[in-house]
């Protein structure tokens, strides 16, 4: 495979990684900000305070945002996917010491889709170190 074709490939993984993850935490952050019941009573019921669902969602809906936007804000990305990571993290914990196993399902899949979109993004911007010289 070319280099080219391998770059096309990658930013493809990449572009379609973005989209679920988008969706994702897009839906997630909404669903927070709006007080849904099928996020928000759960999450009450796991003993987090109110005020910290809705910094959440908001903070989710951000990140997608700084995540939508191409070619630019490359550090920010980086934060976003490490923020999105622990989410994710604190997510599979709350959910395995509330409902066991069967808490932690979407989480793992968030965490997977993640990886695979991060590792994409670390292949076509491979130069993100900062240069303090």
């Amino acid at each position: 495979m070319t280099e080219i074709k391998k770059l096309r490939k990658e930013r493809i993984i990449y572009r379609i990684g973005i989209i679920l993850l988008a969706m994702w935490f897009g839906v997630s952050g909404c669903m927070e900000i709006t007080k849904n019941p099928a996020v928000w009573d759960r999450t009450i019921q796991m003993g987090y305070p109110p005020y910290f669902i809705t910094a959440l969602g908001i903070a989710k809906i951000i990140g997608v945002n700084v995540l939508l936007i191409p070619g630019k804000l490359v550090w920010l990305k980086e934060w976003v996917f490490a923020a999105f990571f622990f989410d994710v993290i604190f997510a599979f914990i709350s959910g395995y010491s509330f409902a066991g196993i069967s808490g932690i399902i979407k989480p793992v899949i968030a965490l997977f889709l993640i990886l695979i979109t991060y590792i994409m993004f670390r292949k076509i911007n491979p130069v993100l170190s900062l240069s303090f010289n």
